[in-house]
């Protein structure tokens, strides 16, 4: 079975994969991890973009009706009170095409998720 899948190596060549208006929100989308993560690295990872910060930190991707954004498990918990209009699982959560994406828990989450990596890394420091 051949797979007829796009490969890219930054998160400039992700988003040129798409529409202009989705190309807008992930610009946004992009802007508001930056700013919440301003140390963080940005790569590629498992096809998706991603930032890192000690490790992964969060993760997103254009499906087709939603933009998944994937905050780890620990990231969906403890919002997961401000994430009932949206669909979520375990780690993940799904915020429709067709709706404002919103942008203040988004960064809500990726500060959280900072402030999870930094302790983590200090207390494996102290080990």
């Amino acid at each position: 079975m051949e797979e007829n899948k796009n490969t890219f190596k930054t998160i400039d060549e992700y988003i040129m994969l798409f529409s202009s208006d989705i190309q807008e929100k992930l610009h946004k989308f992009r802007k508001v991890i930056k700013e919440s993560a301003p140390d963080a690295e940005e790569v590629i990872s498992w096809q998706m973009p991603t930032f890192n910060l000690h490790g992964n930190l969060v993760h997103f991707a254009v499906h087709k009706k939603h933009i998944g954004f994937y905050p780890g498990a620990s990231g969906i918990e403890n919002f997961k009170h401000k994430l009932t209009d949206y669909k979520s699982s375990k780690g993940a959560v799904q915020f429709p095409l067709d709706k404002e994406l919103p942008f203040e828990l988004i960064t809500e989450i990726v500060k959280f998720r900072v402030d999870e990596n930094i302790k983590y890394a200090e207390l494996k420091k102290k080990k």
